[in-house]
């Protein structure tokens, strides 16, 4: 009977074909180790620290309206808020839309200096989705958004004024504040504070998905370039809600459109 010869070098290949084994798995489960540890981070850390700083950046600015801060350098004048405020009226103005009830809002007094950029000047609530985020100037993802905040595109309406007050805000990851707006129905109810007034606005009209680069939706009179049977054709006071979608992507953009419906002095 023979009996089988293993050569050393034999030997050698399969233990340099273990080795060549081990590592490419050692590798794979590291790298699928460090794979969850960002997809953790980016859902559930940076949603997180971003909501955290959000609350906190809300009550500051709860603290310095109620202590008649009018929130430092670069900030507006007597309504800290770089908004006109709207009064209402008991007949109509010429060019001012009717408000729900018959009664028109028409913009009183100067024109304030715009808020600094990238700083917290307004608070966004909206009830049916147990929202209350901080509004600042700008839309960077860095200085703004990343922060949990809503985001102000800056050329746009401020709070109140005639035209559209157009926001954006994330839909997921970092504070996700926009992640359920596609559950809001005409008059939810969407309210933004200033250190002069509260606004609220009743949410009228949704456009489920349009183009990222659909910038008609942010006009003064919001209408959809892509879309075109979404959107006004008349003149108001309008905010826009804008987030990506569908959810996880950014190739699309959701629009929600409110119209404002009464405003109250602090």
């Amino acid at each position: 009977m023979r009996v089988p010869v293993v050569q050393h070098s034999s030997r050698r290949r399969l233990a340099r074909r273990r080795r060549v084994w081990w590592t490419g798995g050692e590798l794979l489960v590291t790298a699928g180790v460090v794979l969850l540890l960002l997809v953790v981070q980016q859902l559930w850390w940076t949603n997180r620290e971003a909501r955290r700083g959000a609350e906190r950046k809300v009550q500051s600015l709860e603290r310095r309206w109620g202590s008649g801060d009018s929130g430092g350098p670069g900030r507006s004048g007597a309504g800290g808020d770089g908004s006109t405020a709207p009064v209402p009226s008991s007949s109509p103005s010429a060019g001012a839309p009717d408000a729900p009830g018959g009664r028109a809002v028409r913009a009183s007094g100067p024109r304030q200096s715009r808020p600094a950029w990238s700083q917290a000047y307004a608070i966004l609530t909206i009830p049916r989705l147990g929202l209350r985020v901080p509004v600042a100037e700008g839309v960077s993802r860095q200085d703004v958004l990343n922060k949990g905040y809503v985001g102000h595109y800056r050329g746009t309406g401020q709070p109140g004024q005639a035209g559209n007050f157009a926001l954006a805000g994330h839909r997921n990851t970092h504070g996700e504040p926009f992640r359920y707006i596609n559950r809001l129905r005409p008059e939810d109810v969407v309210r933004v504070e200033t250190r002069s007034a509260t606004y609220t606005y009743t949410v009228d009209r949704t456009l489920p998905q349009t183009s990222a680069r659909d910038s008609g939706v942010i006009r003064p009179i919001p209408r959809s370039i892509v879309k075109p049977r979404y959107g006004y054709s008349e003149p108001g006071y309008y905010i826009t809600l804008t987030t990506c979608t569908p959810e996880y992507t950014s190739r699309y953009r959701l629009v929600v459109w409110g119209k404002l419906v009464s405003m109250r002095p602090r």
